[in-house]
């Protein structure tokens, strides 16, 4: 596990959630820039973090009626 920053600790208290589960829910919610700006972080400080705490943002193109399933490893 990375260590965490102090901007980082406040955010987790906030928000009640570690980020490692609250940045990947919202990022899907919302988008990368939404998310810094809910966060109350830059798009670059959001940035690093997803680098930082090895979170995979991945961006996917669906033809009409497509779908796409994830699936967590146990």
């Amino acid at each position: 596990m990375a260590r965490k920053t102090r901007l980082m600790r406040d955010v987790e208290e906030r928000y009640q959630r570690q980020l490692e589960y609250l940045v990947p829910e919202k990022v899907n919610e919302l988008g990368l820039s939404a998310t810094a700006s809910e966060l109350g972080v830059s798009k670059a400080t959001l940035g690093y973090w997803i680098l930082k705490l090895g979170i995979n943002v991945r961006r996917v193109a669906l033809a009409p009626g497509e779908t796409l399933e994830v699936k967590r490893a146990s």
